[in-house]
């Protein structure tokens, strides 16, 4: 699963995004990674390691609707039935 957010840029700056992206590992688990940052700027990333699938989703779910309630707007989903789906 995929979702990339940005925010509606200001009058000389390049807009902010913010990607979370779920992938199951070679051994059953779960990794969320998390990058953001200004386009064409610095970013910074984060990866977490979950076991099981319904705590990946949940913390997947939790950043996502973090992002959106800070003003991010999503720009590309997938894997997803709905960029809000809960």
């Amino acid at each position: 699963m995929r979702i990339y957010m940005q925010t509606q840029p200001a009058a000389a700056e390049a807009p902010r995004y913010y990607e979370i992206v779920l992938q199951q590992d070679l051994l059953g688990g779960w990794t969320l990674y998390r990058e953001w940052g200004q386009q064409g700027g610095r970013s910074s990333s984060k990866r977490e390691i979950y076991l099981e699938r319904d705590d990946a989703l949940s913390a997947f779910a939790q950043a996502r609707d973090a992002q959106v309630k800070r003003g991010f707007r999503v720009v590309f989903s997938q894997g997803l039935e709905a960029p809000y789906a809960r």
